[in-house]
């Protein structure tokens, strides 16, 4: 399975992160290539505990649904809806310019990636605790379901 656990799986999300332009063509959902990086950092940065995000987790969310989602073999599918908090639509980050804004996921990519192996992570908001091996799968997942949203 896919994960953040292999170094290549990163570099390889970067690659592709580095193929998405303002001009790319979402296939589903209401966000903007601009505010789907700004999305994507804000989400590593909850993870690392930097941004609050409300709690909407749940007994079913925190168990069959989280297995579901971190370890059936197959994509996310669309249409979920985020926490506010992250969404830039709603109270999570402006879109600003938009190469600063998607190096700004690299960053913030790999210090997830960090922070995963250091520990130091926050619970997940649906999700709840999570291993380090759960938080890696679940940070290649995310980062794989908005590209593939922007065919990338």
């Amino acid at each position: 399975m896919r994960s953040l656990t292999n170094p290549t799986e990163a570099r390889l999300l970067v690659d592709r992160l580095r193929h998405v332009t303002p001009q790319s063509v979402r296939r589903w959902g209401r966000m903007m290539p601009q505010e789907m990086v700004c999305h994507l950092a804000d989400a590593y940065r909850h993870a690392m505990g930097e941004i609050a995000a409300s709690r909407a987790d749940t007994l079913l969310s925190r168990t069959v649904i989280k297995s579901v989602a971190l370890w059936l073999p197959m994509p996310w599918p669309p249409g979920y809806p985020t926490r506010p908090e992250v969404d830039p639509q709603r109270a999570g980050t402006k879109p600003g310019e938009f190469l600063r804004d998607r190096d700004q996921v690299e960053t913030d990519l790999y210090r997830f990636i960090d922070a995963v192996h250091r520990g130091a992570m926050a619970p997940h908001s649906i999700f709840g605790a999570m291993s380090a091996r759960e938080w890696l799968r679940w940070g290649w997942l995310h980062a794989d379901h908005h590209l593939r949203q922007f065919s990338e």
